[in-house]
């Protein structure tokens, strides 16, 4: 059952102009029997002017002369026409009570030096402050600046630890998300290849002279010499083949030579030295 929208109100207008019990109407309007005796008897609710609940669309004219013939029942409230949202809750800087507005400071104080990473919007929703102000304080420029001392804004009153605990939670994890994101920019820089060794493409040649990749070539195009249409006076080329055959073969072991002869030698010697005899003689 809802209740009225002003209850004392109410009250004060049942009790002048019904036969209601007491217990009815604090039932109906969320009082104590004791205070509604009191409103009858002039001294509880003095100066309110009382409000009509049935001209307000919270009770009919029926469900009073019901209840006031048996003091047993209890008074039911009227549907109503239309439904009232419930308030939004406003967004911005929290408010602060004029009797903690000057332990601002202080807080601020403490949250720059403990908390570093939270932004200054976040630390003015805590505190109930202005940007100008933090940064003020940051910069020591602030009017009250050698009397600042750092203080927990929770000892303080300014905000809930669980208000505190889920703004640092919420700047820890964007720093980690901005933090995940520069490495993967940064691996991505570091591995990134040429587009010429990831599509194929032909870099730019000045010269006009830059052949198609091997896979635009068709399979019926490609022409592979034949060890036939080779010129044979011409040097055939190194393949890959041949150079690493000839660093990976074993040299040839060289050959002994023959022992000389003595038989041979002397008759060297001796036919040199016939011919050298007759040229003197000449």
């Amino acid at each position: 059952m809802s209740k009225p929208l002003m209850p004392k109100a109410a009250a004060v207008w049942l009790v002048d102009h019904t036969s209601l019990t007491f217990d009815q109407v604090a039932d109906y309007c969320g009082l104590h029997p004791l205070e509604v005796k009191g409103i009858a008897d002039g001294d509880v609710a003095q100066g309110i002017k009382g409000m009509d609940p049935v001209a307000s669309g919270e009770l009919t004219r029926a469900e009073i002369e019901r209840c006031q013939e048996s003091p047993n029942e209890r008074l039911q409230s009227a549907e109503r026409k239309h439904e009232v949202p419930a308030p939004k809750p406003q967004k911005g800087p929290r408010y602060t009570p004029v009797s903690r507005r000057q332990d601002r400071p202080d807080a601020i104080a403490w949250l720059l030096r403990n908390h570093p990473e939270l932004p200054d919007a976040q630390v003015g929703r805590l505190v109930g402050t202005t940007k100008p102000t933090i940064q003020s304080i940051r910069d020591r420029t602030h009017w009250n600046s050698p009397n600042i001392k750092p203080v927990d804004p929770v000892t303080l009153g300014l905000c809930s630890q669980m208000d505190l605990d889920a703004a640092v939670q919420k700047a820890a994890d964007k720093l980690e998300k901005a933090r995940k994101k520069a490495e993967k920019a940064a691996r991505k820089a570091g591995t990134l290849l040429p587009a010429e060794e990831t599509t194929g493409e032909a870099t730019a040649d000045p010269f006009g002279l830059a052949r198609p990749a091997a896979h635009e070539v068709p399979a019926d195009q490609i022409n592979v010499p034949s060890i036939h249409d080779a010129d044979p006076s011409e040097p055939k080329p190194f393949g890959v083949s041949d150079v690493s055959d000839a660093f990976t073969a074993a040299p040839k072991p060289k050959e002994k030579e023959a022992a000389p002869d003595i038989d041979s030698v002397f008759a060297k010697l001796k036919d040199l030295k016939v011919e050298g005899d007759d040229e003197n003689k000449e």
